[in-house]
C-alpha cells in the first residue's frame, strides 16, 4: 500500500478592498488598457491598514477547514508559504496557529517568493509520506501592497493581496497514478538569476525596501521554466499532457500563462485563470485559484491537476496531484 497526501479541503480570503486598474491612473503614466493588454490584470485587492498577512492565511485556512469538516486541533502541521510575513519573526504560520485556536502540533513558513506554494506543497508532501504527520495545512498568504513602490508603473499595478489554503491528508492509494493526491514534484533554483526579481531591502540596507523587476528578462525566463517543470512533473508521474484535466497556474501574467499553455499544448480552456481578478498574488495565487476553480465547479472530485510556479531566486517548479 502506497500513502497518499490528499486534498481534504480548501478554501481562500480576499480583502474587502477592491483595486482597479483605474484607480492607478490619477497618480501614475498609465491607463486601464495598458495594464490589461501587457498584464491581463483588471483588478485587485489591497489589504486594510490592521490587516495583515496572518489575518489573510487564519481566514483561508478556516475556509479550507471548514470544507475539510475539520477542527483546528485535527491539524498536525501548518506550513505558511510567504514573503511577506507579519514580523521578522515570530513566523506568520505560528501566529495563524494561535488564531486558529490550534493548541499542538507544529509550524513554520517557507519563503520561495511566488513558487513559495509549489514547495510548501512538496514539504507537506514530504511528511506525509514520512510517516511525520498525518494532516497539515498548506498556505500561502501575501500583503504585497505593502513592499510596493507605487511610483514604479512597471511592478506597482502587477501585485495584490489574498490568501489561499489546503488540507493535505494521509491516505492509502494503490502506488499508481490514478489514486488522488500528490502523484509528482519537480522544484528547482538558480541563483544565479537573483537580480532579475528582489526586493531592495532587509538586513543588508536596514529598510523595508519595494519589488524591484527586470520584467522583460524575467518573461523570456519564466515560460520555458515552466513548461519544462511541469514536463518533469508529469514524467515523475508517470503521466502526459493528454493525461491533463486542468492547468493551474501561477497567476502573474496572462501572457506567461498562455505561452506556458502553448509550449505544453494545452488548451487555455483547460487552464484555470484568476489573474484579472487577483492580479499577482505571490505564493498565493496558487491556492487562491484552486479554490476558485473549486467554487466555480471547474475542478472537480478525480480530476489531474499540474500547478506550476516561478518567482525570485529564481525559484521554480511542479506539483502534479489528482483531485
Amino acid at each position: 500500500m502506497t500513502i497518499r497526501a490528499t486534498v481534504k479541503g480548501v478554501g481562500h480570503y480576499l480583502p474587502s478592498r477592491v483595486v482597479p486598474n483605474s484607480e492607478f491612473e490619477a497618480t501614475l503614466d498609465t491607463t486601464d488598457e495598458w495594464i490589461r493588454t501587457r498584464s491581463g490584470i483588471e483588478r485587485r485587492h489591497f489589504a486594510a491598514d490592521d490587516e495583515f498577512t496572518s489575518d489573510l492565511g487564519t481566514k483561508a485556512a478556516q475556509n479550507a477547514l471548514d470544507m475539510a469538516g475539520l477542527e483546528p486541533d485535527d491539524i498536525d502541521a501548518i506550513i505558511v508559504a510567504t514573503s511577506t510575513p507579519d514580523h521578522t519573526f515570530p513566523s506568520a504560520a505560528t501566529m495563524i496557529q494561535q488564531k486558529l485556536g490550534m493548541t499542538r502540533g507544529f509550524a513554520y513558513d517557507i519563503q520561495a517568493v511566488c513558487a513559495g506554494f509549489v514547495f510548501a506543497l512538496a514539504n507537506a508532501n514530504g511528511m506525509i509520506l514520512s510517516g511525520q504527520a498525518k494532516r497539515i495545512l498548506v498556505i500561502g498568504a501575501e500583503t504585497f501592497s505593502r513592499i510596493l513602490n507605487f511610483e514604479d508603473r512597471g511592478t506597482c499595478v502587477l501585485f495584490g493581496d489574498g490568501a489561499g489554503a489546503l488540507v493535505l491528508e494521509a491516505t492509502d492509494g494503490t502506488g499508481s497514478s490514478d489514486d488522488r493526491g500528490i502523484l509528482g514534484v519537480d522544484l528547482n533554483s538558480d541563483g544565479r538569476h537573483k537580480d532579475m526579481l528582489y526586493v531592495d531591502g532587509g538586513m543588508v540596507s536596514q529598510q523595508t525596501g519595494h519589488i524591484v523587476m527586470q520584467g522583460n528578462a524575467l518573461f523570456r525566463q519564466a515560460v520555458e521554466k515552466l513548461a519544462s517543470t511541469a514536463d518533469a512533473a508529469l514524467v515523475k508521474s508517470d503521466l502526459g499532457h493528454d493525461d491533463v484535466d486542468w492547468v493551474v497556474p501561477h497567476q502573474a501574467n496572462i501572457r506567461i500563462i498562455q505561452g506556458t499553455a502553448k509550449k505544453l499544448g494545452v488548451s487555455m480552456d483547460k487552464v484555470v485563470v484568476t489573474v484579472q481578478d487577483h492580479g499577482n498574488t505571490s505564493a498565493a495565487s496558487i491556492p487562491l485559484a484552486l479554490s476558485v476553480g473549486v467554487s466555480r465547479g471547474q475542478i472537480k472530485p478525480g480530476d489531474l491537476l499540474v500547478t506550476e510556479a516561478i518567482g525570485g531566486g529564481l525559484a521554480w517548479g511542479a506539483v502534479v496531484l489528482r483531485w
